[in-house]
């Protein structure tokens, strides 16, 4: 099996198991090679409530502080929102590097997993 395939195995066990309702919503998390990506996402409703994406933080290179800054960002965006815990969905991406740093940034800004 290619590295793909794994992590979409991974992601059906992880989404089996988390689900966003409206009053703690789900933090989803998707990494390409040039970006990082995050949704705030409410299950029932199959809305988005919030987003950020590193495209949007200028000077800003796709790392371990850049994903710190976007975790930072949609915690910035939540709280407007009057959202404070989320359940975190790491989306089939092992919980290190730059999905550990988004959740930390994440943290760092305000919300509760």
């Amino acid at each position: 099996m290619d590295r793909n395939k794994n992590r979409l195995q991974r992601k059906k066990r992880v989404s089996a198991k988390v689900s966003g309702t409206a009053k703690i919503p789900r933090l989803c998390v998707f990494r390409s090679l040039k970006n990082i990506y995050a949704q705030i996402i409410n299950d029932e409703k199959g809305k988005t409530l919030a987003s950020a994406r590193l495209s949007e933080i200028k000077s800003v290179k796709n790392d371990l502080k850049g994903a710190s800054k976007v975790g930072e960002l949609l915690a910035e965006k939540c709280l407007k929102e009057k959202i404070s815990t989320v359940v975190f969905d790491r989306g089939g991406y092992k919980y290190h590097g730059k999905v550990k740093a988004l959740a930390d940034g994440a943290r760092k800004g305000g919300l509760k997993f």
